[in-house]
């Protein structure tokens, strides 16, 4: 346009136009200039970002806002009937008896795919493989409406997950708005990248931790982060953040942008290193509580699933076993009764704030609570020990999240988990501070036990074992704003991840085992003695199905064949005969491939499926021999030789 528009300007004021013409033309050039910058740089990445981000912002503090009044209203209702126990049992049970229900039927009646956490299949879609409705608008409303709905019934239920998948689908949609400015946001690449970001910033403005959030979001669902994303997501995320912070100073719930639980422990020696083996302690320990929290989750799932009366019941009336499961968490956690005992008054996030306190609760046990205790008295029963509380909170909660988050309800398990590790490491923390209670005495220095810096440890220690990850300790120390306990945390969260990790997978792999979703398990060191079996085709080998080659030629000619269905690659990606299953595993992981083809000197012989490459991987252990894996990978090529027909109708038919 801008050449044409020159064209014309010359043709009008002939080859000496004049300077009038020339400063106008100068300035049209001009114009035009400034507008393809701002389409090819900023449209095609700062605009996106900060639409992204500002958008994040305001759905996670309008859901925070939303979530929070409710369980005001929630305590408001039980505080107003005081002195009448039976209605304050009433209230108790069934005010999230509704919330859970509203948010169960809602997501079943607008979008099952919001159901659960959202990471798994986030992993799966990045992975190269598509799944239908997840990625849509009216999983977009269902997931918030439901996820808000749930968070505010004061069930052990998080927003961590499901916020992934919430900023997810924003960028996914984000990302069809902009394809009507600029054809980018149309390639297939581009998209994988925008759903990265999308992870970014769902872990970023859930908890307004950018660092960590980039960090955990390339952990968990990324096997191949590519560099180009970093200031994507940094941008995004951090932008977000700030956006979601200032709205809660703008709302009065803050009075600066400062950490979503503030902690003060002391900055001048805050921990001995006699203590380090303690940290150690914790961290050994999170690893064998995370892996049996993933067993546990996984083992109810499993019962969910088996084909008898009782789940076909359950699945017939969907909304029986979130009833159940609410009313029976609600009833122990009610609490003039049995909910004394472990805190049960306490929400969510009074638990972390009252968990990461500076007080010694050993040491006020039993006497007068001191001014300024807040929510911590909650902990302290005038009958029993603080241990002995923090022991039945610990028990209680471990199985009540474990079940709560298979309700079929949007939820995460990473604020529960994040929660029943603060209780462990307060624990140890107390024993500490019982085992020493004038403190650790270390070349002439005291050394005073804060059993709340054990609790941030025991919480980055336990949630980086369920989610097999090294960035909790980083989110850890961006949610309490001090990073004087970096360094124990880290020890901890690595041992956790060297004991869980040979023990159980993370919990959003065991969702995907369980649900079956076509996704390439990682291929460990063990397996690298494979790299140099080589994939050999003859024509005498049979095909899956383990019908003649010829016979299954004649029967795939002889099929109708519909043009509307047929799947052409214009560029399909080629595995030539010896390629190595090491090397197949790092194209399909890297590129997110759903099938490549198999070609000897540019002739068709076989194609490798996702799904049948993923049996072949989970079938390959470090007891396999050569030989059977490489019976197993002719398996898995399904050969067809014969003219150049018959392997351009291949081409077009198989998968």
């Amino acid at each position: 346009a801008t050449r044409l528009l020159t064209e014309r300007q010359i043709k009008k004021h002939g080859n000496h136009p004049c300077s009038h013409g020339r400063t106008r033309h100068g300035r049209r050039d001009c114009i035009a200039r400034v507008q393809r910058f701002l389409v090819t740089r900023l449209g095609e990445d700062w605009i996106f970002l900060v639409l992204l981000g500002i958008t994040m912002a305001l759905v996670s503090w309008t859901m925070d806002y939303a979530s929070a009044k409710s369980l005001q209203a929630y305590k408001w209702i039980y505080g107003e009937l005081r002195g009448n126990i039976p209605l304050q049992y009433l209230a108790w049970v069934s005010y999230p008896l509704i919330f859970i229900l509203f948010s169960s039927l809602f997501c079943h009646l607008v979008a099952p795919q919001a159901i659960g956490s959202g990471i798994p299949e986030l992993k799966t879609i990045l992975r190269g493989v598509v799944l239908k409705e997840y990625l849509t608008l009216k999983a977009f409303v269902a997931k918030v409406i439901g996820l808000t709905a749930a968070l505010g019934s004061g069930m052990p239920v998080g927003k961590e997950g499901p916020f992934v998948h919430i900023a997810s689908i924003c960028a996914a949609v984000l990302s069809r708005f902009m394809s009507c400015f600029s054809g980018a946001y149309q390639n297939p690449y581009c998209y994988t990248d925008i759903l990265t970001v999308g992870c970014a910033v769902g872990v970023g403005c859930c908890f307004g931790t950018p660092l960590g959030g980039v960090l955990f979001s390339i952990e968990v669902t990324s096997t191949y982060f590519a560099v180009r994303n970093y200031w994507r997501g940094y941008f995004a995320a951090t932008f977000s953040a700030f956006i979601f912070r200032v709205l809660s100073v703008f709302n009065k719930d803050a009075v600066t942008i400062t950490a979503l639980f503030r902690t003060n422990f002391r900055m001048d020696f805050p921990f001995d290193l006699q203590e380090l083996p303690a940290f150690a302690i914790i961290g050994i320990s999170c690893g064998f509580l995370g892996a049996f929290f993933v067993y546990l989750n996984r083992q109810v799932v499993l019962f969910m699933r088996r084909p008898n009366a009782m789940t076909r019941f359950l699945t017939k009336h969907r909304l029986i076993f979130p009833a159940v499961v609410t009313l029976v968490i609600a009833t122990l956690t009610f609490p003039p009764g049995f909910g004394q005992f472990m805190a049960g008054e306490l929400m969510p996030r009074e638990c972390i704030n009252s968990l990461f306190d500076n007080f010694t609760w050993t040491k006020i046990s039993g006497s007068p609570p001191p001014g300024g205790l807040g929510l911590s008295a909650a902990w302290l029963h005038p009958d029993v020990s603080v241990f002995l509380v923090l022991l039945l909170f610990l028990i209680m909660k471990f199985w009540m999240s474990a079940v709560a988050t298979t309700m079929p309800i949007p939820s995460g398990a990473f604020m529960p988990v994040f929660i029943l590790g603060a209780a462990f490491g307060r624990l140890v923390g107390e024993i500490m501070a019982t085992l020493f209670p004038h403190g650790i005495v270390f070349d002439g220095i005291l050394y005073r036990i804060i059993p709340g810096g054990y609790a941030v440890i025991g919480a980055a220690a336990l949630t980086g074992a369920v989610t097999h990850t090294v960035s909790t300790a980083v989110i850890c120390f961006e949610l309490t704003g001090q990073i004087s306990h970096i360094l124990p945390m880290m020890v901890a969260v690595i041992l956790a991840n060297m004991v869980a990790q040979g023990l159980q997978p993370s919990l959003y792999d065991s969702i995907i085992q369980v649900k079956k979703l076509p996704y390439l398990p990682e291929l460990g060191f063990g397996h690298m003695r494979f790299v140099q079996i080589s994939i050999f085709t003859d024509t005498n080998t049979n095909s899956v199905t383990s019908i003649p080659i010829k016979a299954w030629e004649e029967a795939e000619m002889d099929k109708p064949m519909e043009i509307d269905e047929i799947r052409v690659d214009p560029s399909p990606f080629q595995l030539v005969e010896r390629t190595s299953l090491h090397k197949t595993h790092t194209l399909f992981s890297l590129l997110g491939l759903s099938h490549a083809y198999v070609t000897s000197i540019g002739k068709l012989v076989g194609v490798v499926a996702l799904k049948e490459y993923e049996h072949l991987i989970t079938r390959a252990s470090g007891r396999v021999s050569a030989r059977c894996l490489l019976h197993t990978w002719r398996t898995v090529v399904r050969v067809h030789s014969g003219t150049n027909n018959v392997a351009a109708h291949t081409l077009a038919r198989v998968q």
